[in-house]
């Protein structure tokens, strides 16, 4: 009487013989390779089926399917985060806005009172957020300061246009940048084209408006305690 087991290692020697490798053999029938071992060692080994430069071949292009897959998968999530988002309100841009600031702007602090917006960054999406969030404060452009904070090798004046563009001014509304000195001990990473320094946005007259910022930050975090 011929049981499962038995069936397996004719199996196996059969796929073997065909030429196939332990791992194709696992594959097929989902046994270890330690009983495929046992059950065709006494088989010739199969010739190569590929050169050494056809095997690294095709393993680079099994990797590059897999790294497509992988990048696929990564654009896919992102955009169905994105869409997910919809339109903002009113009240969650304002929420947004505030987060955003309390991350990234500067504080009042007891020691050195300073009620006002000012704030600094590199992301021409978050200064583009930031710019929505003033608009929706009906803060006006004449009330507003702009300033680059940036590399002394870096191009100004382009970083400069690059940051008008965005914003919708004009370049020589641009306070005198802030120019960072070079230090040779120092490797930099940001040297590419792309390299803008950070925009600096200083709104006039706006303690109260820093006063509401702040307020609303810690109502945010006070709804978002269970405790609370």
């Amino acid at each position: 009487m011929t049981n499962a087991k038995d069936t397996l290692r004719a199996k196996a020697r059969e796929l073997r013989l065909q030429g196939m490798t332990y791992d194709r053999i696992q594959l097929e029938l989902g046994c270890s390779k330690s009983s495929i071992s046992l059950w065709v060692r006494d088989l010739p080994k199969p010739d190569p089926r590929f050169t050494d430069e056809e095997r690294r071949a095709l393993m680079n292009a099994g990797l590059q399917r897999v790294y497509a897959a992988r990048e696929e998968e990564r654009r896919e999530t992102k955009r169905s985060a994105r869409e997910a988002i919809g339109r903002l309100s009113d009240r969650e841009l304002f929420i947004a806005g505030v987060t955003l600031y309390w991350a990234e702007g500067a504080k009042d602090k007891s020691y050195q009172r300073r009620e006002s917006l000012q704030f600094i960054n590199s992301d021409p999406n978050v200064i583009s957020l930031y710019m929505r969030w003033l608009d929706l404060l009906e803060v006006p452009l004449d009330r507003m300061r702009f300033r680059l904070s940036i590399h002394e090798s870096a191009d100004v004046a382009q970083a400069e246009r690059f940051w008008a563009e965005l914003i919708g001014i004009d370049p020589s509304a641009f306070r005198k940048a802030t120019l960072k000195k070079h230090n040779p001990r120092t490797t930099r990473r940001n040297t590419a084209e792309t390299y803008r320094g950070c925009l600096v946005i200083y709104v006039t007259k706006s303690a109260d408006l820093y006063r509401r910022m702040e307020g609303t930050w810690y109502g945010i975090v006070g709804a978002a305690d269970p405790a609370t």
